[in-house]
């Protein structure tokens, strides 16, 4: 298996006897962002779990770098996959520098002066430098999201510098920010793939921001996958309507129009 790509082959998840997902197979490559969209309750954070080795699977293989991950110890999986959670809930409060270090604590042979530019790189593309100083539970809610994806950003860069590239995971990263940051985050996780080889799956609600930003989507329907393709293939009309039982329309960005705009009918 050649570097710098995760395999998901015949993946299968229950809790209990409910099937969440079925038969998933997918192969996600360095500098490629994958958005998995879907209804609620569609599969799509345990997907995302699953390929982190955050939840058991009932059957089925993930691979990274034709390594299996399933038994990996957690330090090792810090070391190769970086993760970002809905919710991220902190019982004790650090300065926002503080929490941002911490993705660079599973990288112990890394320099000073390395980590200390992951950091100022990391708080600089998240837009939390003038919050730099100040305690993390002090800010609202958009504003920890922020911290938190620049506490992934420095561990993504402290990966890449260890294995030469990294696999990033995003849980619905945008849900709590307002538009421009949406915007700002989503731009900065399309150029990590550029240019820090950087694999990334990002769960999103929003179709349009998946369909400006992401390389291919994913659409899962009941733990199936009803498409997976570039999105022009995959945000068609019916589809859309069959999947999340609404009528939608879907027309070339009047701005771009490589791109496209989907909106629901009601």
């Amino acid at each position: 298996m050649s570097s710098g790509v995760m395999v998901v082959e015949s993946l299968r998840m229950h809790r209990g006897k409910r099937q969440i997902l079925n038969d998933i197979d997918l192969q996600l490559h360095v500098g490629e962002v994958l958005g998995i969209l879907g209804p609620n309750g569609a599969g799509k954070s345990s997907f995302l779990a699953a390929c982190c080795a955050e939840l058991p699977i009932t059957s089925g293989q993930i691979l990274y770098d034709g390594q299996s991950v399933l038994h990996a110890k957690p330090l090792d999986l810090a070391r190769t996959r970086a993760v970002l959670p809905q919710h991220t809930t902190m019982t004790f409060d650090l300065p926002v520098t503080e929490v941002v270090t911490m993705g660079a604590y599973p990288f112990p042979e890394a320099t000073t002066e390395q980590v200390n530019e992951w950091i100022d790189e990391a708080i600089e593309r998240a837009d939390i430098r003038h919050k730099a100083h100040d305690s993390y539970r002090a800010l609202s809610g958009g504003e920890q999201q922020r911290v938190q994806f620049a506490r992934v950003l420095v561990q993504a860069r402290a990966i890449e510098n260890l294995k030469g590239h990294a696999f990033l995971f995003l849980d619905e990263p945008t849900a709590s920010l307002d538009p421009k940051h949406q915007v700002l985050l989503m731009r900065v996780v399309r150029e990590l793939s550029r240019e820090s080889s950087t694999a990334v799956v990002v769960v999103l609600h929003d179709l349009n921001m998946a369909a400006r930003w992401c390389d291919r989507l994913m659409l899962l329907s009941d733990g199936e996958i009803a498409a997976l393709d570039v999105p022009q293939k995959v945000l068609r009309a019916d589809l859309l309507e069959r999947v999340y039982g609404l009528p939608m329309s879907v027309m070339p960005h009047p701005l771009n129009s490589d791109h496209l705009i989907v909106m629901a009918e009601g």
